[in-house]
C-alpha cells in the first residue's frame, strides 16, 4: 500500500494582517477643555553641543587633543516637537480595524496544507474565540501603550474608543483611565467588553470592526513631545527628521501596531511583554527571546500547529498572534 504523502509547508505562503491601525496624529488640549484640537507643527532648531562621545586612547592621553576636539562645537539641526505654552495635554487619535478572515491565507500554493492548516485554526477558535487575544489587544488600547514616550512622566492619561460600525443608532463609547490600567498585566475586567468586539471580529463573528481611539495624555504646558522619527539614510542638513501627515506631527501606524501587538509573555524569560515578532526580537535589546535553538520561534510552532500537531495553549496563542501580524512565511524550495 502506497503511504501518504504528509502535507509540507507551501512555497507561497502569506497572511495579511489583521489589525490595522491608521497613523496617529498629535493635537494640543487642555485636560479641562478638550474642544477644537490644535494640530502639532514640527519646528525646526539648531543647537550647539559639546563633544561627549567615548574618546579613543590617544585623545584620552593627550590634553592637548581633547582641547581641540572641545573646540569643534557638535552643531546639529534637528526636528522637534512641543505642546503650546497655554496647553497642558497631548491628544493622540487614529483609527483601528480588526478583520476576520485569519484562517484563510491571503497567498498560499499548496492545497493539501491550505486544508490542516484551515482545520488547526478552526480548532483554535472554537476552543478560545479568541478571547484571550483579544482581552491582551484591548489592554494595549486601553492602557495607551501606543503613546511610547509621550507616556512617561504623564500626571493623567485617558483613552475613549469608539466602536464606529457597531449596530446601535450611536456608537458604543468606552473611557479608560490608562495609568489604571497598567503596562504589565493584561487581566483588567474594565476592557472586557472592548475585548469581546475584537474577539467578534478575529473570530469570524463579525465581518470587521473599527474603532476610533483617542488618547488624552496632562504632560504639562509648552513640554515636549515626541512623534515617530523617520530613518536617515544619507546625511543632509537635518540629522533628526520627525514623521507628520497633512502638516501635523504623527506616529506612524507601524509604530502603533507594535504597541498593541506588544502582547508576549509566554516567551517564559523575564515576564514584560514584548512585541509578537517570528524570532522574539528586541532590538533596542539586542535580543531575540525566542531562538530556533529553543524551539519556540514561530516557524518551529508554525509548522506544527499547521500540520495538525497538538501545541501548549500558550504556544498556540503566540502562533495565532503571529498569523493576526501578517507576513509572509512560505518555505523556500531549495
Amino acid at each position: 500500500m502506497a503511504k501518504t504523502d504528509k502535507p509540507s509547508i507551501p512555497s507561497v505562503l502569506a497572511f495579511e494582517k489583521k489589525l490595522v491601525p491608521s497613523d496617529a496624529q498629535l493635537f494640543a488640549v487642555s485636560w479641562e477643555n478638550r474642544t477644537a484640537p490644535q494640530g502639532l507643527k514640527l519646528q525646526v532648531k539648531s543647537v550647539r553641543g559639546t563633544i561627549s562621545n567615548r574618546l579613543k586612547t590617544a585623545k584620552e592621553a593627550d590634553p592637548a587633543k581633547l582641547d581641540a576636539s572641545i573646540e569643534n562645537a557638535n552643531i546639529q539641526t534637528v526636528d522637534y516637537c512641543a505642546l503650546p505654552n497655554d496647553k497642558d495635554t497631548l491628544k493622540v487619535r487614529f483609527t483601528l480595524k480588526v478583520l476576520s478572515g485569519v484562517q484563510t491565507p491571503s497567498a498560499c500554493n499548496g492545497q493539501d496544507f491550505q486544508k490542516t492548516y484551515a482545520e488547526a485554526v478552526q480548532g483554535y477558535i472554537a476552543k478560545t474565540s479568541f478571547t484571550e487575544l483579544a482581552q491582551r489587544y484591548a489592554t494595549n488600547i486601553a492602557n495607551a501603550r501606543f503613546l511610547w514616550r509621550n507616556r512617561v512622566g504623564a500626571e493623567q492619561i485617558q483613552v475613549v474608543v469608539k466602536h464606529i460600525n457597531s449596530n446601535s443608532d450611536k456608537p458604543t463609547v468606552w473611557t479608560f483611565d490608562a495609568k489604571g490600567i497598567g503596562l504589565q498585566a493584561f487581566d483588567s475586567k474594565a476592557v472586557q467588553a472592548l475585548a469581546s468586539v475584537i474577539a467578534d471580529s478575529l473570530s469570524g463573528k463579525t465581518e470587521f470592526a473599527l474603532l476610533d481611539i483617542e488618547a488624552y495624555a496632562q504632560l504639562g504646558e509648552g513640554q515636549e513631545v515626541y512623534p515617530s522619527e523617520e530613518l536617515v539614510t544619507e546625511k543632509g542638513d537635518k540629522s533628526k527628521i520627525l514623521y507628520e501627515t497633512d502638516g501635523i506631527a504623527a506616529l506612524h501606524s507601524q509604530k502603533v501596531g507594535n504597541a498593541l501587538r506588544t502582547i508576549d509573555t509566554w516567551y517564559e524569560q523575564d515576564g514584560r511583554p514584548i512585541a509578537i515578532e517570528v524570532y522574539g526580537s528586541v532590538t533596542n535589546q539586542g535580543t531575540a527571546y525566542r531562538k530556533p535553538t529553543d524551539k519556540k520561534d514561530f516557524y518551529t510552532l508554525f509548522d506544527k500547529f499547521a500540520l495538525g500537531e497538538k501545541l501548549e495553549a500558550n504556544d498556540e496563542h503566540y502562533v495565532m498572534a503571529m498569523l493576526v501580524r501578517g507576513g509572509v512565511f512560505g518555505q523556500s524550495s531549495k
